[in-house]
């Protein structure tokens, strides 16, 4: 891949934080998923590369989200998988709360997996604790584990998971652990790639949450150093077949070279409303201005990219060449 895909790819992100940021605290998820996807795909038009949607919102008759096997950019350039999700958090914009992200992943053609759009169990750290955790040990061993890997007491430890009924009983172990937690309302990408940040004071991610979702977070912490481990969990038996007319071994846990494959990867995500990592959106005077997130695995750059927008001179978030 073209490292200057790095820079283009935060230009996409901009654009769909800025337009569904206008919606913050409106009630109307829907619309500001809407504002994301347009803006995203506007921007999109103008990137050279040859990219394919493999995790999206839906089938193509689901438009106007990304959809899975929509074709993305200028059509020239690299072959490329896309991973997407215009808006990480469409609850998070619609009542104004933490950690809502633009964001989006690309690697080589036939890297990432085509995670269908179901519940996967996950676990993530961040580079410290890599080869320590298992998904299928209990949770109590994987918050000793991280705790030792650390050099923390257990006391010490946060793990963040979404604060859902589903997962009362992992809670209420944390809890019997000593260990702290930090519930999250939506958005667990932003929490698995929290665990790859000392200031964000998250330790370990625990819980299901969205297949696709663990797919974008891998993505990130293949950037970081991390790892996060998942399995599918189909609750129908639709999902079920689906995931076998895929070749999808529903068993079998998910690690980082089944999540995404080869040495290369970034991953970008721009905030929309504010949270540990990145700040949202702020307008002033026909003016945004963003916070972003960009990484690329193989060279193992991280950058935070401050931006600042105006929104008199693009008024469509793109000018066109």
């Amino acid at each position: 891949m073209e490292r200057s895909l790095s820079m283009e790819l935060v230009r996409v992100t901009e654009a769909a934080a800025l337009a569904s940021a206008k919606w913050m605290g409106r009630g109307k998820k829907d619309e500001a998923d809407d504002a994301a996807t347009t803006a995203m795909r506007n921007v999109f038009d103008t990137i050279p590369m040859k990219g394919t949607v493999v995790i999206g919102e839906g089938e193509m008759d689901e438009a106007p989200m990304l959809y899975i096997g929509e074709t993305l950019g200028n059509g020239f350039g690299p072959r490329v998988d896309v991973a997407v999700d215009p808006l990480e958090g469409t609850n998070i914009v619609a009542a104004g709360t933490w950690n809502a992200l633009a964001v989006i992943a690309i690697a080589d053609h036939g890297c990432l997996l085509h995670a269908p759009d179901m519940y996967m169990d996950k676990i993530a750290v961040g580079p410290e604790a890599v080869g320590k955790i298992d998904i299928n040990a209990s949770v109590t061993e994987n918050l000793h584990a991280v705790a030792k890997a650390k050099n923390k007491d257990i006391e010490e430890v946060v793990a963040t998971i979404l604060n859902r009924d589903r997962h009362s009983a992992i809670i209420e172990e944390i809890r019997e652990t000593g260990a702290r937690i930090k519930l999250i309302s939506d958005g667990d990408v932003a929490g698995a790639i929290n665990t790859a940040f000392d200031h964000t004071g998250v330790d370990i991610l625990f819980g299901s949450g969205g297949a696709p979702e663990g797919v974008l977070a891998a993505v990130a912490l293949k950037c970081l150093g991390g790892e996060l481990q998942g399995k599918l969990l189909p609750q129908t038996e639709e999902e079920l077949a689906r995931c076998e007319k895929m070749g999808l071994d529903v068993t079998k846990v998910l690690k980082m070279d089944d999540l995404v494959k080869g040495d290369d990867a970034i991953f970008a995500a721009t905030g929309v409303t504010d949270g540990e990592l990145l700040k949202g959106v702020q307008f002033k005077a026909h003016t945004g201005t963003t916070q972003s997130l960009v990484m690329r695995a193989k060279s193992g750059t991280v950058r935070f990219i401050d931006g600042r927008h105006s929104l008199s001179k693009k008024p469509n978030l793109v000018i066109k060449p």
